[in-house]
């Protein structure tokens, strides 16, 4: 049986936990893994060094890095629509998973570190909090373009990679949630809003995301 280990606020468990909901697989969530006492422990370093969480624990060991838990939990299951075998639309997908982790998650970091976790450190930095949002509205407003073209082309894309739910509409759903809910000035993005929404109310995302949770 898989184990889903880490703290259901942390937006990269629920990324991990949405994504086995969707794929209807067996696994047994531990919520208690998450303060950083806990994630010091022998225990919990021996399966993952960095101290961090999400892990999931399979029958020959252990997996960290959200991304690729959930690229993982994909390719063991028969559903191959979530995370397509073709090599270019793998790629697709892929693409906008990266894009979060390397452009998309950094832009956020110090405008929601001081605004939503009240970190001292960033609080005390304006102008750093201010490039923070710039950047992070930035990011936002060209995903809402380019979902603003999906709509415009001949057969309708309702998802960012096609037809198609896959794991770049998890990793984006959470991060959109994250963006409405900490506490900014944002720019009008009614292309993001309408794909929010119908991703966000999808059983599996039901299951594991409190959406009043940033």
């Amino acid at each position: 049986m898989l184990k889903i280990l880490g703290r259901t606020s942390s937006i990269n468990v629920r990324k991990v936990l949405w994504t086995a909901h969707e794929l209807n697989l067996p696994f047994i969530h531990e919520e208690h893994w998450g303060s950083t006492a806990d994630l010091k422990q022998a225990e919990f370093i021996n399966l993952n060094p960095n101290a961090l969480i999400p892990v999931l624990v399979h029958e020959k060991g252990a997996l960290w890095e959200s991304n690729t838990i959930c690229r993982y939990l994909a390719a063991i299951s028969t559903q191959q629509e979530i995370y397509p075998n073709e090599a270019l639309e793998k790629a697709e997908v892929e693409k906008w998973m990266d894009w979060q982790a390397s452009e998309l998650n950094p832009s956020w970091r110090a405008a929601f570190m001081a605004l939503v976790r009240q970190d001292p450190f960033f609080k005390q930095n304006s102008e750093l909090v201010e490039k923070s949002i710039t950047s992070w509205n930035e990011k936002m407003s060209m995903l809402n373009s380019v979902l603003a073209q999906n709509k415009t082309r001949q057969k309708q894309y309702n998802y960012i990679c096609g037809e198609q739910f896959t794991l770049a509409d998890i990793v984006l759903g959470l991060s959109i949630q994250r963006w409405l809910l900490t506490p900014i000035e944002r720019p009008n993005t009614p292309f993001i809003l309408d794909y929010y929404h119908r991703i966000i109310n999808r059983p599996a995302a039901l299951k594991c995301i409190d959406q009043n949770i940033v």
